[in-house]
């Protein structure tokens, strides 16, 4: 059974953090076979007091500090730090729902000779407001994550690395390095996208299911899925191959529901047609929340509908502005040589 460094990037996580730590520190596993590693990214908050308290009653609880804030370099100084056999990333709000957890992950390890272990990523917390339950439900649906991705599955088998892996064993970083600074989101694709390409297998399985905590309200999960959505677009122009159809509906649909509506102004058939794609959507989402929504709550059911607009548009507007950020980035420079050879 190999040995676990359990990493944790962390910013101003004080109302989760302990309830986190605690359990993985008292998990069914040989205290001196685990150590947990939180890299703190400036929190302004009360974080790293309490990971100091925790550290009292703790030996094998590391706090290192991160200058650069974001998750992948939160990550990658963890890591410089990790002395185990397997590196496994927890953030800092997430809900270990058992304590055979780091036994499961060594368990998996040790029974398939995976290089990294894929594991699902649900949202049903419990005491759940109206809103996170809206969340959970829509976020597990085909219209509200990536159908490529199995982090909603319960499939134990060997998969594509690229959506679900989040252990790994030494070796891995050995070969291809560690994260990718430059990233303040999917930060962890990319690095599975590097996974894939060196021929790593990943196992993905149940047992080690880790319960991440939905956003609270409309304009937090917007904000969520903007970041995704520019971190898609960043992976996209570096490993131009990882960009699938899934991941441009959202923009494009975004695309077509502002130019559609500015050009329905001009040419009144391409007016009726955005009206009628308009009604669609709307009919498909309320569609969706009958289904999703059945034998639910009313106050749950009722914001679903809502809750997928979020998803849509955060993620299309992340997209399109990280589009526009690597276009100028790329163009700019470009055109000023150009300038210069200008007579």
């Amino acid at each position: 059974m190999p040995s676990i460094s359990v990493v944790v990037p962390v910013r101003n996580e004080a109302r989760s953090i302990e309830t986190t730590l605690r359990s993985l520190l008292t998990q069914d596993f040989p205290p001196q076979e685990i150590e947990v590693i939180v890299a703190d990214g400036v929190s302004t908050d009360d974080t790293v007091p309490i990971v100091r308290r925790l550290q009292r009653e703790f030996a094998n609880l590391k706090l290192v500090f991160n200058p650069g804030q974001l998750a992948s370099a939160g990550r990658n100084t963890a890591i410089r730090h990790a002395t185990k056999d397997v590196i496994v990333v927890v953030d800092g709000h997430c809900h270990i729902p058992a304590r055979d957890y780091l036994k499961n992950v060594a368990a998996a390890f040790a029974t398939t000779g995976a290089d990294c272990l894929g594991r699902p990523q649900p949202l049903d917390i419990t005491h759940a407001t109206a809103f996170q339950q809206a969340v959970s439900l829509a976020r597990s649906s085909r219209l509200g994550h990536n159908p490529d991705s199995d982090i909603y599955s319960n499939d134990a088998k060997f998969v594509a690395p690229q959506s679900t892996a989040v252990a790994y064993t030494r070796k891995v970083f050995h070969t291809i390095g560690l994260f990718d600074q430059a990233f303040d989101a999917c930060e962890d694709v990319e690095f599975n996208e590097r996974v894939h390409a060196a021929g790593f297998r990943c196992f993905f399985t149940p047992q080690v299911k880790i319960v991440y905590e939905p956003r609270r309200n409309f304009w937090a999960l917007f904000y969520q899925l903007s970041r995704y959505g520019r971190g898609r677009a960043k992976l996209a122009f570096k490993h131009p191959r990882s960009l699938t159809l899934p991941a441009l509906v959202p923009p494009l649909w975004a695309l077509w529901v502002l130019a559609g509506g500015s050009l329905g102004w001009l040419w009144p058939t391409v007016g009726g047609l955005w009206l009628a794609t308009l009604a669609l959507y709307g009919g498909v989402l309320l569609v969706a929340a009958v289904i999703l929504g059945w034998r639910r709550p009313l106050a749950v059911a009722g914001r679903i509908p809502g809750v997928f607009v979020a998803i849509h548009f955060g993620f299309a507007w992340g997209f399109w502005a990280e589009v526009w950020k690597q276009g100028r980035m790329r163009l700019l420079p470009r055109a000023a040589g150009i300038a210069k050879l200008a007579p």
